[in-house]
């Protein structure tokens, strides 16, 4: 299984980290796209050094490369996950402009009907926000949210990362170990 990450400059990027180690963990191979915004939303978040992230990924790409693989459709993924994904981002992905790698290979996913996370990153949302996610899901996007639950019993902030990651992964159906999903009562 072949998954595209992508990551952008909204609060949350240390996520990403937990993303793709949790895909290689499952066997996928994952192809990163970080935009400069995420660079530095990195350093300014995390005390991960941000080569961590980079190291994990099987193929690194440019976000201005607009050759890339992952830019053509005949280049076959199993879909995408962008996270955390900014609103500039949505605002790209729910017009269909494309001037960047991320949003280039949404749009490809889109239109070759692969899978399609976005993990949209801000509070409060504003009606134009709120217009994006609904295009961007009438498009054929998943919107996942990074909500805080309690249910599973998680109460540590990597206990709460890791129900996200799972909810993500279970979109492509794969299994996380870390992820405790709601058994009933």
């Amino acid at each position: 299984m072949d998954i595209i990450v992508g990551v952008t400059g909204a609060t949350c990027v240390e996520m990403s980290y937990y993303l793709v180690k949790a895909l290689k963990a499952a066997g996928v191979r994952v192809h990163l796209i970080v935009s400069d915004g995420a660079k530095l939303t990195w350093q300014l978040e995390s005390n991960l050094p941000f080569e961590d992230l980079i190291s994990e990924a099987d193929v690194v790409y440019d976000i201005k490369n607009m050759a890339a693989a992952v830019s053509s459709g005949t280049f076959v993924t199993d879909g995408m996950v962008v996270l955390p994904c900014s609103m500039k981002t949505l605002a790209g992905v729910a017009s269909g402009y494309a001037d960047n790698l991320i949003n280039r290979a949404v749009d490809v996913c889109l239109k070759e009907g692969r899978k399609v996370v976005l993990v949209p990153r801000e509070a409060p949302l504003s009606k134009l926000h709120l217009r994006n996610m609904l295009e961007a899901s009438e498009s054929g996007c998943v919107i996942l949210p990074p909500v805080l639950s309690f249910y599973q019993g998680e109460i540590t902030i990597e206990g709460q990362i890791n129900h996200i990651i799972g909810k993500i992964l279970m979109q492509f159906g794969l299994k996380y170990d870390k992820f405790n999903p709601w058994k009933g009562m």
